[in-house]
């Protein structure tokens, strides 16, 4: 039996269960908050991003979440600064161009900071002259922290940034640092 994990991954974590970094500074990795042997990360989280990731002991499964051949969907909310117009919108849509290369379109949308939302620990920094505002962004590439380069590619850099879903798992019902099993079926029968 596939055992599939939801975590919601607070900031400031490292989406791995050992931290070989600076000696002397100990991150907060997957092992302070999942004690289970056998599973691994379908896929990664940066440590300044927060929100979902999937966790399972079957490396078919871990490569279909994982691998952007697959194209598996990932929405996001980012918290981004200033008020973003219909045009800016419009370029993620079409997707835009990244020193990388051009990323693929993009589902985006404007939208009210997201229902039970937690505080994040530390606060994001906030100027009283400069406003900001939500965008849902949905995307089926997994480049190295794309969705901040795509809306910084826009002129509204991301201050926040949660991940809400992965093709047919959400976040829903997981507090920062819980999780819990999830169907692992639920792709099988898309």
């Amino acid at each position: 039996m596939t055992r599939l994990i939801r975590f919601n991954k607070p900031f400031d974590v490292l989406s791995q269960f050992t931290d070989s970094g600076t000696i002397g500074s100990p991150r907060r990795t997957l092992s302070d908050f999942i004690d289970l042997p056998g599973v691994y990360p379908a896929g990664r989280l940066d440590r300044d991003s927060e929100g979902l990731m999937l966790l399972t002991d079957d490396g078919r499964l871990q490569a279909r979440i994982s691998d952007p051949r697959h194209k598996m969907e990932k929405t996001y909310w980012a918290q981004v600064e200033g008020n973003p117009d219909e045009a800016a919108i419009a370029a993620l849509r079409a997707g835009v161009t990244l020193k990388d290369g051009p990323t693929r379109p993009a589902k985006a949308r404007r939208i009210e900071a997201p229902a039970g939302l937690w505080p994040r620990v530390p606060p994001i920094r906030v100027r009283k002259s400069v406003p900001d505002c939500w965008i849902e962004l949905a995307i089926s590439e997994g480049r190295n922290r794309q969705v901040r380069r795509m809306t910084a590619a826009v002129g509204h850099p991301t201050l926040r940034l949660i991940r809400a879903r992965i093709g047919p798992w959400t976040l829903d019902g997981l507090g920062p640092g819980e999780w819990g099993e999830a169907d692992a079926d639920r792709w099988s029968r898309r």
